[in-house]
């Protein structure tokens, strides 16, 4: 007896189609899995048998051989456990005719016979659907997320008995349907008309969220930093559908996808790790790698806070995703790339105590330590943070005002400008935001004025600039032209450019 259905499984963040064949022979009992499983594939006998019994199904005593299908694809992840144990239903004849072509099933299998949800869900149903899968069944807690792909028809797989119920024809199953949560894809709460003061600081993020752009933030404790940092998502642009779908099955696949949302990430992904946080934990890892936080902040912010703790060699690997916006991660088994298009916040003191420079706090600390301190973040990964801004604690007046700050809402709509400005402008070369130009792009779409040309070349003679601090600082000259709406780039937008690196220098 033989039967052909098709799973479902997660390689990186894409998910692809198993084809399940189940066939049983005349001889001794036992029980094979082949096709490259791995160990949580290769433990499902374990937990089919026993819920095919406790699910008042039949389990064949024969020769049982399941192949999973390519067989070059090493399957991970306990979502094949349903498509196995309806295989092998099929195959002993328990499902009468029943027609499982253009059918996608997901889910693990608890001892009791009772389906359990699995991450990854969205990638799957997704790969069902570009395969001509028309049904999908999946478990309780991922009916939501299945119905995020438009196309196919969802049945929610409460229990191994209630599916094969179906499948017999005992039970129409009813379609499940979307739960209608709107949200406008703004992140509420903080609110940038709560900082008092620091009037530098917010026109940096303001830049850094216009044009996708670093920053660094240097202050003595509780100037604000963190508070500023964490503000920057309130004026970001809503997501695309597009990066919402590609966010959502970041997460989905990660284990962090919120059922109970019903719909697609929409918000700004923020991220701060602790740093003490590996480097697999930052950049991903493990023997089928999963996505880190460089991953899990694409298309928002990743908040590095206490900077300089953070290990040198995990901060290294900052570099290639900085720069390429991608990361490749290379295992045994495979090679994976996992998209990191992320704007990096840091912040640090400006020596161990804190105090170096402020006038109101004396320094503790000696040259040495403040070199050694400051050492721990490398030349070459500075050079890749366009924005360096020096962060005072405000001041007692400033604090006590009455005087209403900008509200995010305000600026969101300058930043909001100032992208669709981009967009309408690097379209063309297939890229958003002015921090993604390449040299090339930059020849091509910014223009200088004969004085801001002979600013730059005063500046870069002067500070002995790098070939990428220069292109770097056209970038951010760039971004302050766009959200004053200026197609040219003035004198004033360079040195306003340049007044951000000094402070590195």
């Amino acid at each position: 007896m033989f039967a052909k259905l098709s799973g479902a499984t997660t390689f990186g963040l894409n998910g692809y189609v198993i084809t399940v064949e189940v066939d049983l022979a005349n001889a001794l009992p036992a029980y094979d899995v082949v096709g490259l499983p791995a160990l949580a594939v290769r433990e499902s006998k374990e937990r089919v048998r026993p819920a095919l019994k406790n699910a008042g199904l039949e389990f064949p005593l024969r020769k049982i051989t399941v192949n999973l299908a390519p067989a070059d694809l090493k399957k991970d992840g306990s979502g094949l456990d349903l498509p196995i144990a309806i295989g092998i239903l099929a195959a002993s004849g328990q499902l009468g005719k029943a027609r499982l072509e253009d059918m996608l099933f997901i889910g693990e299998l608890s001892l009791d016979g009772h389906v359990r949800g699995v991450n990854g869900v969205l990638s799957m149903v997704l790969a069902g659907k570009q395969s001509g899968k028309t049904t999908v069944f999946v478990a309780p807690e991922n009916v939501q997320e299945a119905l995020l792909c438009d196309g196919i028809t969802v049945h929610e797989a409460r229990s191994l008995a209630e599916v094969a119920s179906c499948l017999r024809g005992e039970k129409v199953p009813a379609a499940a349907a979307k739960e209608t949560v709107v949200e406008d894809g703004i992140a509420a709460g903080d609110d940038f008309a709560e900082v008092r003061g620091q009037a530098v600081a917010k026109r940096a993020l303001e830049i850094a969220a216009a044009g996708g752009h670093n920053v660094l933030m240097v202050g003595p404790p509780g100037a604000g930093k963190t508070m500023l940092a964490r503000r920057i998502v309130t004026i970001l642009p809503p997501l695309t559908q597009a990066q919402a779908l590609e966010v959502t099955k970041i997460y989905s696949v990660a284990g962090l996808f919120d059922a109970s949302r019903a719909q697609m990430l929409h918000h700004r992904p923020f991220r701060s790790p602790h740093h003490t946080v590996s480097t697999a934990g930052l950049i991903g890892g493990g023997s089928i790698p999963r996505p880190g936080e460089v991953t899990l902040s694409h298309e928002g912010v990743l908040f590095l806070d206490e900077f300089p703790e953070f290990p040198r060699t995990v901060l290294e690997v900052l570099r290639q995703p900085l720069e390429d916006r991608v990361v490749h991660i290379s295992r045994v088994n495979a090679s994976f790339s996992y998209p990191a298009d992320f704007i990096l916040i840091a912040a640090m003191n400006p020596c161990p105590c804190g105090y170096f420079g402020d006038d109101e706090h004396t320094c503790e600390c000696a040259a040495g330590e403040i070199r050694r301190y400051l050492r721990k973040i490398s030349g070459p990964l500075l050079d890749r943070i366009d924005l360096h801004v020096g962060v005072a604690r405000p001041r007692y007046a400033e604090l006590v005002s009455q005087d209403k700050e900008e509200s995010s809402a305000r600026i969101r709509a300058r930043v909001t400008a100032a992208r669709e400005r981009q967009a309408e402008r690097l379209g063309q070369y297939g890229i958003a935001t002015n921090s993604q130009m390449a040299h090339r792009h930059l020849r091509l779409t910014c223009s200088l004025t004969p004085a801001a040309d002979r600013l730059l070349e005063s500046v870069f003679s002067r500070l002995h600039l790098s070939a990428r601090t220069y292109d770097r600082l056209i970038k951010v000259a760039r971004t302050i032209a766009d959200l004053e709406g200026v197609d040219v780039i003035g004198e004033e937008h360079v040195a306003e450019a340049v007044s951000y690196r000094s402070q590195e220098q």
